[in-house]
């Protein structure tokens, strides 16, 4: 049976990656089907794929996390600084910008949520 930190590091890793190769392949496709954002800028698909390389690295460290058993509690952390990171920033984007498209307003949910639920993993023994 697998245990719940590997599960939660799996899960993780499975998100960030759909998510970052969403931004990454086609930037541009992207920006257009879920930003509504018809002329992406050279610098804002520079930007997307930077974002893809990042999220890929941590999700490929918390998958070997998992499927190793090294360094799980640490992986774990990494993925409550990473949502919580994003969730502060996202916070900062509403007060200053507004609300963003139903997309992003939905990755703010998932990131706010995976703060406690990733805490109460990491608390939980191996």
């Amino acid at each position: 049976m697998m245990d719940l930190k590997r599960g939660f590091l799996i899960l993780c890793f499975s998100m960030v990656s759909v998510i970052a190769l969403l931004y990454g392949i086609d930037p541009a496709w992207f920006a257009r089907s879920f930003l509504g954002i018809a002329d992406l800028s050279l610098d804002f698909a520079h930007i997307l794929r930077a974002v893809m390389g990042l999220y890929l690295a941590l999700g490929i460290f918390w998958l070997l996390c998992a499927l190793t058993n090294k360094h799980k509690n640490t992986a774990v952390l990494t993925t409550i600084v990473f949502a919580g990171g994003l969730f502060a920033g996202r916070l900062l984007s509403l007060a200053a910008d507004g609300i963003p498209s139903p997309l992003l307003a939905f990755y703010t949910a998932l990131e706010l949520a995976i703060v406690p639920i990733g805490w109460w993993i990491y608390k939980r023994p191996d």
